[in-house]
């Protein structure tokens, strides 16, 4: 995880840029990422400003990391354009690095990742298994304490984005019968 977000970072950047986001694997916690990608949010102004700017924006992260940075430049209305593969994952998985959060946060939306997940097939030594991964075991805290996440009913819990990958490993370890659903409430 490479967590620009969490540093205190004194950017310049000119009254045009609504938002900077870093998105995509480098904000998974215990991901290996080639690179950093970072959106950067405009208001309506010509693309060649928006360049202009996202280099200038582009060079000062490059001092807060040693992972290449890729950044990507939109305003509101091609950032949601249908065809724009990254809109999700700036939505769901996207942090500021102006405010230190969510930036689905702006609009009132708290993204979550619910996973259901069925333990009917499973050994009893298995179902005890699951339960004490996410529920802890003699003092231990489990998964889902660790990580903020919480049981929604069984079956079903809900995490923050940035843990996906470590609940999905760990599950994945247990049982194949579970199910990934991004939301924004």
């Amino acid at each position: 995880m490479q967590s620009i977000w969490l540093k205190k970072l004194k950017l310049s950047y000119s009254k045009e840029v609504i938002d900077i986001v870093q998105f995509g694997s480098s904000v998974f916690l215990d991901s290996n990422p080639r690179d950093v990608d970072v959106a950067i949010i405009f208001n309506k102004i010509p693309v060649k400003e928006q360049l202009i700017e996202a280099q200038k924006i582009k060079k000062q992260l490059e001092e807060f990391t040693e992972f290449s940075i890729h950044v990507s430049a939109f305003d509101f209305y091609s950032l949601f354009d249908k065809n724009n593969f990254a809109r999700e994952g700036i939505l769901i998985y996207g942090r500021s690095l102006i405010n230190d959060r969510y930036f689905s946060e702006q609009f009132g939306l708290k993204p979550r990742i619910q996973i259901s997940y069925s333990l009917k097939k499973l050994k009893k030594k298995d179902k005890v298994r699951m339960n004490y991964l996410l529920s802890g075991k003699g003092g231990d805290y489990g998964l889902l304490r660790n990580h903020g996440g919480k049981l929604i009913n069984p079956g079903l819990i809900e995490i923050f984005p940035e843990f996906e990958n470590i609940f999905v490993e760990r599950i994945k370890n247990i049982t194949s019968e579970f199910k990934i659903k991004k939301i924004l409430y």
